[in-house]
């Protein structure tokens, strides 16, 4: 059932329950009395009903009237007053419904306390009346159940309709987080791939002239690195993505010392689970990205270690860009990322290394080079 549908059904509820108060005897009434009574009994109906399902609708969207002080007045003095006019027993009918709006429209503390007090004065003014202790009992605890019967209707469309809207915002915050999952992977992925098939051409480009062998052998490697990057946007596309720390290393070694960068690695032997290990996975793809396209670095350094708990991967090479404005420092937990070194990738990095509780940091090395280091849990 949805919000709006609840809506009409509690609204019905309330309706049938309201005119069934008073339909019994407003048709005694009018059968019986004469015709200035019947009109008066109309107008306080009408007094007191008016207000009354315009509490109900102020309830019902959660609004608030600047004249509800006045109206929720209006609607008591015409619940008692025609008790002292005449009207016996009248407060009977209208005091349950008057119950319903002020636990709604007031504080509940407050609505409760003013609820209490009405069915202890209903059952003081029938005992009065009527001199029957079963009766008078039996009325005043019709305040309260009558009450409590329209609060929990209301509040429970009221809930329908909220977990409606935050089940459209969850699934609208669902397409938002797909789509910057796929934004990322491309750019993370992708762009690994066509920054290796443009190092492969260039090579394959020189060599043609003076080592066709080799060139035909770069232009093959290409080829596969040009398949790859296609297998992997379908694979981001189906959210089948799996990386590996051993694996990215082995593929980033090869692809620095192919473009002429000497890469040293030294990996630990830690197993860690599959989330870190992906991040930690992304995390040289990443910075061995920005090495081959925006450092003149000569030297790379890949270095795992493990201590308390958790992964430290630092990825170290000299050769600075030309414009060293290109720094930052940044770790997860610390705000938005600042100035990032070779543009927006390490915001992937740190929303990655979040995912799992871990940090990133980015900047100068004291010897002139850059440092790209990522802690992970284990």
């Amino acid at each position: 059932m949805n919000s709006t549908s609840a809506r009409r059904l509690g609204i019905a509820l309330i309706v049938l329950v309201s005119v069934g108060y008073t339909i019994i005897p407003l048709v005694a009434s009018l059968a019986t009395a004469a015709a200035s009574v019947n009109a008066r009994l109309l107008v306080l109906l009408a007094a007191f009903y008016w207000p009354h399902f315009l509490h109900v609708r102020q309830a019902f969207t959660g609004a608030r009237s600047r004249w509800l002080p006045a109206t929720l007045a209006v609607q008591a003095v015409a619940a008692y007053l025609p008790e002292v006019l005449g009207f016996t027993g009248w407060s009977a009918g209208t005091a349950p419904l008057l119950a319903g709006p002020v636990l709604l429209l007031l504080p509940l503390r407050w609505g409760g306390v003013l609820v209490t007090t009405m069915v202890a004065a209903e059952f003081w003014w029938l005992q009065g009346i009527f001199h029957n202790v079963t009766g008078s009992y039996f009325y005043a605890l019709t305040i309260v159940i009558t009450g409590a019967m329209i609060y929990v209707i209301v509040r429970l469309v009221r809930v329908t309709a909220e977990l409606e809207q935050a089940r459209a915002d969850l699934a609208e915050a669902a397409v938002l987080k797909e789509r910057l999952r796929i934004s990322r992977d491309l750019h993370d992925g992708l762009g690994h791939s066509l920054t290796a098939i443009v190092l492969k051409g260039d090579l394959a480009t020189r060599l043609m002239d003076r080592d066709l062998p080799a060139a035909k052998t770069e232009v093959g490697t290409l080829v596969q690195v040009a398949r790859e990057a296609a297998q992997e946007v379908r694979q981001v596309a189906r959210g089948y993505r799996r990386m590996s720390l051993a694996g990215e290393v082995h593929r980033a070694a090869a692809l620095l010392e192919s473009s002429g960068i000497g890469c040293q690695v030294n990996l630990a032997e830690i197993a860690p689970s599959r989330e870190p290990d992906e991040a930690l996975a992304w995390a040289v793809r990443e910075g061995v990205t920005n090495i081959l396209r925006h450092s003149r670095a000569t030297t790379c350094s890949i270095t795992t270690s493990s201590r308390a708990g958790r992964i430290r991967l630092e990825i170290v090479n000299d050769g600075l860009p030309p414009d060293d404005a290109q720094t930052a420092t940044d770790t997860v937990g610390d705000g938005p990322v600042g100035a990032q070194p070779f543009g927006g990738g390490l915001v992937g990095l740190v929303e990655r290394a979040a995912q799992v509780e871990g940090t990133v940091e980015a900047g100068h090395t004291s010897e002139g080079g850059f440092r790209l280091t990522m802690e992970v849990p284990t």
